[in-house]
């Protein structure tokens, strides 16, 4: 009865005893490794080599916020067209529909898309 499960179990098995592996000898270098000398370099940020411009609490502009929103809206519509299209051909008994759908869905991406260039959201200044 348990015969299926066996290498569903000695998968899970190996994953937690890497698990604790990795932990074991991250936690024994740490210890055995470790230099304990702060200095005033080692205490500043690390920012790919370049010099820290300001302070970590600074505010972005709202301009950041909402050009960030519509890059993952407009994203996550194209990944939803993905599937679709991969799909549509398997499925020929409906494909009209299916082609008005994604027209219709096309439609409103590209009203928003025309909305917030009308307002100037793509305008960095």
């Amino acid at each position: 009865m348990l015969k299926p499960y066996i290498p569903l179990l000695l998968v899970l098995g190996f994953v937690v005893a890497n698990a604790i592996m990795m932990w074991g000898v991250s936690t024994l270098a740490d210890l055995l490794l470790r230099s304990n000398r702060p200095t005033e370099v080692k205490r500043q940020p690390y920012e790919s080599g370049m010099p820290v411009l300001g302070e970590a609490g600074e505010r972005f502009s709202v301009k950041y916020y909402l050009v960030t929103i519509l890059f993952i809206v407009f994203d996550i519509e194209a990944v939803f067209m993905i599937p679709w299209a991969a799909g549509f051909a398997q499925m020929k008994d409906i494909a009209g529909l299916l082609l008005i759908e994604m027209l219709l869905f096309m439609l409103i991406l590209v009203v928003g898309y025309i909305y917030v260039w009308k307002r100037g959201a793509f305008e960095w200044d």
